[in-house]
Formats: structure tokens, sequence, C-alpha cells
């Protein structure tokens, strides 16, 4: 896990986590670093997820053209 992982990256990351833990196999300690891991990398996804939302902007119609208004968040 590095901070200049891509979000693909990071959710691949992730699924990986999922799906060892998913196995039901791990010893306790691994299960749990693994549990860890994948939160780490939930948040990151989240995060990411996030900011790439509050860049969406819609299109609208001016005077001049076109105009970009930030995405409103509800």
């Amino acid at each position: 896990m590095t901070e200049d992982q891509s979000f693909e990256e990071a959710l691949a990351a992730l699924e990986a986590k999922v799906e060892e833990l998913s196995r039901g196999d791990a010893p306790l300690e691994r299960a749990l670093a693994t549990f860890e891991e994948g939160l780490v990398l939930y948040r990151r996804c989240a995060a990411m997820l996030a900011e790439a939302e509050q860049r969406v902007t819609k299109l609208v119609e001016a005077a001049g053209g076109i105009q970009e208004e930030p995405f409103a968040l509800d």
C-alpha cells in the first residue's frame, strides 16, 4: 500500500484482502492484520471516490457558451 496508489490499484488490493479473509484459513493474528490493511484500503478508496465526486461538474448553457458549475452535493 502506497500513498501514490491509483484507485484501481487500491481497489484490487482491497479485493485481494477480502478474498483472503473469505477463505477463512488464516490464523487469527494474520486475519486481524489483513482486516486492518483492508480497512485502510477501504478508507483510501472511499476518500478517492469522494474527491472524484466533488470534481464532477455539470455543464450549463450560458450566454457566452458553456459554463462549468461545481456539482452540488446533497
